[in-house]
């Protein structure tokens, strides 16, 4: 059963398409990462599931029902800000109260359902605090515990960590998790978070530019990206200009190519080759099949993995070497070694090189 159906939906603000002709469903219970950078549209979309904006076309179904011309108060949504926008003159209990009372629901059953709660969101003694007197992260459980109190049909979470710390963002993305797991009311949540979305995420719908790139599992979105900016965006990745021809891919400034069924271009079509950190692999034993040579630049510890930025013909990439496997390797600067790469995804750049780097400096996913 659907929890969520998002039609053809589009928004313009004057000349400025914000939305493009959206379109997702949200199965009852799972929690769904909208995913993208800043600007894309993606709580645009979210208000108009709530009812917050209008869209100019397209429908919106809540668990089977048309909502698209339905008040908001009448729809049956919490909605969690990313600045709590809790009441600072109410406590913690009133803050989470004050949706049944607007309700005019029973007092026994207010103070139930507050109490349970409070248990839920794990605030117990801190009932009569104010906000003011709560952490970053109180005050966001206090935002969902207030969304959850008329218990809604659905949950929508707009950059509900963005205004936390890094450790407490992480920490409280989890929590949100496993809260999910113990409620199972179907969410929406808005990150431009990478690592937030896949970690939390069942499924994950990718926006740019107002219209949806691509949607799948946080698994199918990282490993099987359907185009050069879904690639980019998610997770860190090298971008090698590369020139393709006849099943194959020649990296700039090496002689050597390697095999690419992809590659059904006329010779030394210029394209790229996306490749993970983590789908590279480095040896300091003379040339094997299918390995490239490369010069390392420096070495970084990054506590669980080395990173190693590596010069790779024209071009400077980045290579994450686990902790176990560094001792085997024994780097440093003036190495020369070689480089596999296991895995990459292959797109032709006919505009070329530079225009294909250009975008993705604007776009902000390389430097």
């Amino acid at each position: 059963m659907s929890g969520i159906r998002v039609e053809n939906l589009s928004k313009c603000f004057g000349d400025f398409r914000a939305v493009d002709q959206v379109g997702f469903e949200v199965v009852e219970g799972e929690l769904v990462a909208l995913l993208g950078p800043s600007g894309s549209g993606k709580s645009t979309i979210l208000r108009i599931v709530a009812g917050l904006e209008s869209a100019d076309s397209g429908k919106i179904y809540l668990t089977g029902k048309d909502v698209t011309n339905i008040r908001t108060q009448n729809r049956r949504v919490g909605f969690v800000f990313q600045h709590y926008a809790l009441f600072k003159h109410m406590t913690v209990e009133k803050n989470i109260a004050f949706g049944l009372e607007i309700q005019k629901q029973p007092k026994g059953e207010i103070k139930r359902r507050v109490s349970e709660l409070v248990d839920l969101v794990k605030l117990n003694g801190h009932e009569h605090h104010y906000p003011a007197h709560l952490s970053g992260g109180q005050r966001q459980r206090v935002a969902l515990a207030r969304a959850l109190a008329p218990e809604p049909r659905v949950l929508l979470l707009d950059e509900p960590f963005g205004a936390l710390d890094a450790k407490v963002r992480k920490n409280l993305a989890q929590w949100l998790r496993d809260l999910h797991d113990r409620i199972h009311v179907t969410s929406i949540f808005v990150t431009h978070d990478q690592s937030e979305a896949m970690e939390i995420a069942d499924k994950i719908v990718v926006i740019n530019r107002g219209a949806v790139e691509q949607i799948g599992t946080p698994r199918e979105v990282y490993e099987n990206p359907e185009s050069r900016f879904v690639a980019s965006f998610v997770g860190n990745v090298n971008v090698i200009d590369v020139f393709a021809g006849k099943g194959r891919v020649r990296i700039s400034g090496i002689k050597k190519s390697i095999s690419c069924p992809e590659a059904t271009e006329n010779e030394d079509s210029p394209a790229v080759i996306l490749v993970r950190p983590e789908d590279l692999s480095l040896s300091v034993e003379s040339m094997k099949r299918g390995t490239i040579p490369a010069r390392v630049v420096s070495v970084h510890y990054r506590g669980s993995h080395y990173e190693v930025e590596l010069k790779l013909g024209e071009n400077c990439v980045k290579c994450r070497v686990r902790r176990e496997e560094w001792q085997q390797i024994s780097l440093n600067n003036s190495n020369q070694v070689s480089v596999l790469i296991r895995k990459f995804k292959f797109f032709s750049a006919q505009e070329g090189h530079s225009s294909v780097h250009h975008m993705l400096k604007q776009l902000g996913y390389i430097e």
